[in-house]
């Protein structure tokens, strides 16, 4: 086991035999006022380099460059620049075929990087409900969210979405647990509370962390909604037979864009080398739509 693995073993240990002490971070007081949140998530961006979900120091700029190229496309895209705008492609599905192909680590650091926009406001959506991962590693996982909201109409989705330390990024967790998910996602209340954050304010760009595609009936669900899909492939462990299958589970006439990760090798247009250990070690190529 290496030492990355330790670390977050160890981390996840602590969290779960402490109650309400998240791994990567916290909930904390803001001042009260009208206009303030009263909750803020303080992120602990040294916990995340540690379990290898965010790049390392020494590699930090070399892969801040690798998803300002991964990014510009979707952005493009969500903001209608060179082509007609479409709202909904505002809204980022982030999936795999299997579970450890390093789609959360893309989510978390897609999320990052949108973040240093300067003009745009970027929500990181834990659409995981089965499995909540992100919810839990920030401390959220009691909170209610998107379940929440959908299950109930009187609950506003906009009062469950939690700014974090992080300038211009918040999170929006997965909510009270559901044996009715896919369906809740499937709803239309679920097509209109995202119509409504989107026509509620056109700089916010969400990005979902998806269930896996062959694993979940949520992660298709999901895809109804997205306007955006990106599938992460793992280099060299995932069979083609299965990344087709997984594509078959889309919507029709979706193009998704393909990020293919822990991949070791050079050449090529587009070539992406990241780092990642919850779910693998992220060396990631975009392989366009």
């Amino acid at each position: 086991m290496s030492i990355v693995e330790r670390a977050l073993k160890r981390l996840q240990a602590e969290a779960t035999t402490t109650r309400n002490r998240p791994v990567f971070g916290r909930v904390v007081e803001a001042p009260l006022s009208s206009a303030a949140p009263t909750r803020v998530i303080s992120i602990d961006q040294d916990a995340l380099r540690m379990a290898g979900l965010l790049a390392p120091k020494h590699q930090e700029r070399e892969i801040a460059s690798q998803y300002r190229q991964i990014k510009r496309p979707l952005l493009a895209a969500a903001m209608g620049k060179g082509q007609e705008h479409v709202a909904s492609e505002r809204l980022i599905m982030v999936a795999s075929a299997l579970p450890g192909e390093g789609k959360t680590f893309t989510a978390i650091n897609l999320a990052f990087s949108m973040a240093f926009e300067k003009d745009l406001q970027v929500v990181l959506v834990d659409g995981d409900v089965a499995k909540p991962q992100i919810s839990k590693m920030f401390g959220v996982s009691t909170e209610k969210g998107l379940l929440d909201a959908v299950t109930d109409p009187a609950v506003q989705l906009e009062t469950l979405i939690l700014p974090t330390d992080v300038s211009n990024l918040s999170l929006l967790p997965a909510g009270t647990h559901s044996d009715h998910a896919t369906e809740l996602l499937a709803s239309e209340r679920m097509h209109e509370a995202m119509r409504w954050l989107l026509q509620r304010d056109g700089r916010r760009i969400f990005v979902f962390d998806s269930p896996p595609l062959l694993l979940s009936a949520e992660a298709p669900a999901l895809a109804e909604i997205a306007g955006q899909i990106v599938v992460v492939v793992r280099a060299e462990h995932t069979e083609h037979h299965v990344v087709l299958a997984a594509l078959q589970r889309l919507p029709e006439g979706s193009a998704p864009s393909l990020v293919l990760n822990q991949s070791t090798a050079r050449g090529g247009t587009y070539y992406y080398y990241g780092y990642g250990a919850a779910e693998g070690s992220a060396a990631t190529k975009d392989g366009g739509s």
